[in-house]
């Protein structure tokens, strides 16, 4: 997951970048009727460090997409979308959408991000061997990392005082819609509105009282209030998910795939360097003129060297 990440978050510098290319002419703010020009913001942007990264990360992201087209790699949207969802199983309860928004990332960032991760992959392919037995040794030192645990889907109504809890506590048992009474009592401000869905959880994940109520109660059934740091409980239990110990053949997959991470991650910028030594990059503007410097010229093998009179200059290097 973190290296899914780690290019999530150079996304977000390039959507910062995006944003800056926008800028344009106008104000973007004014203090007392003083104005702040556009051009002004976008100045001071480029020239913090910020903008160097942002260059940096596109350049980047041409250089693989062009790589993809010049060596037939083709990624289809089903893998891009088994990516993202494997992301999304450590992001439970609404929270992939959290992150996403703290990033300043949309779903269109996230699959561009995935692409060229499955990009690079293919592209290092032939570096990368994973044998059966270095599977099963790190199933047997691993095993218990891959067992899934017992989860369950609830909601429930938060209320300040035992007396208030009471009454919503017989007003359900009466029939009354849970999700109405979630809007009107709860002070759950993260699961009021949504009728006090809380989603699936596993064990360890809510506070202790919480936590031993919901994983005992059956199935549909209305608890009695349950007292926690946060004031009392209603909760009810919607569904549940069995544990599932770990095998060596539901885990396979999922260990192959993090062996091949381990084994890519020393390679890839290797890789994107060699790109960058072989491209054509010219840098227009001279605040940036640094960022990708030629590499300097190897020395020709001492047999082959020209008599000094007779060395021509070599080419200007291309920026």
């Amino acid at each position: 997951m973190s290296k899914a990440l780690r290019v999530l978050a150079g996304f977000a510098s390039l959507l910062l970048g995006v944003s800056l290319a926008a800028c344009a002419g106008g104000a973007i703010a004014t203090v007392n009727g003083q104005p702040i020009s556009q051009s002004a913001f976008t100045a001071k942007l480029e020239a913090s460090p910020v903008a160097r990264g942002v260059l940096q990360q596109m350049v980047q992201n041409a250089l693989i997409m062009q790589y993809a087209k010049s060596h037939h790699i083709t990624i289809t949207d089903q893998e891009v979308q088994q990516k993202e969802n494997d992301l999304k199983q450590n992001f439970p309860n609404g929270s992939w959408s959290e992150m996403l928004k703290a990033r300043g990332l949309t779903e269109a960032d996230v699959k561009q991000a995935l692409t060229e991760q499955l990009i690079l992959t293919k592209a290092l392919a032939n570096q990368v061997t994973i044998s059966p037995t270095q599977v099963q040794q790190y199933f047997a030192k691993n095993h218990a990392a891959f067992d899934v645990p017992a989860e369950v889907q609830a909601r429930h109504i938060l209320v300040p005082d035992l007396a208030t809890a009471n009454k919503v506590e017989a007003l359900l048992k009466k029939g009354g819609n849970f999700a109405a009474l979630a809007k009107q009592y709860s002070t759950d401000p993260g699961s009021k509105d949504k009728g006090g869905e809380l989603g699936w959880f596993r064990r360890g994940q809510m506070v202790p009282s919480f936590d031993k109520a919901a994983f005992s109660l059956p199935v549909g059934q209305i608890s009695q209030p349950v007292k926690s740091p946060f004031g009392y409980h209603i909760i009810q239990v919607q569904a549940r998910k069995p544990g599932v110990t770990a095998t060596l053949a539901n885990s396979q997959q999922k260990i192959t795939d993090l062996l091949q991470q381990q084994q890519e991650a020393p390679l890839i910028q290797p890789f994107l360097q060699q790109l960058q030594a072989k491209a054509n990059i010219q840098i227009n503007d001279p605040r940036f003129a640094d960022l990708f410097p030629t590499p300097p010229p190897q020395a020709a093998p001492a047999a082959t060297v020209a008599p000094a009179s007779s060395t021509s200059p070599a080419p200007a290097a291309t920026k």
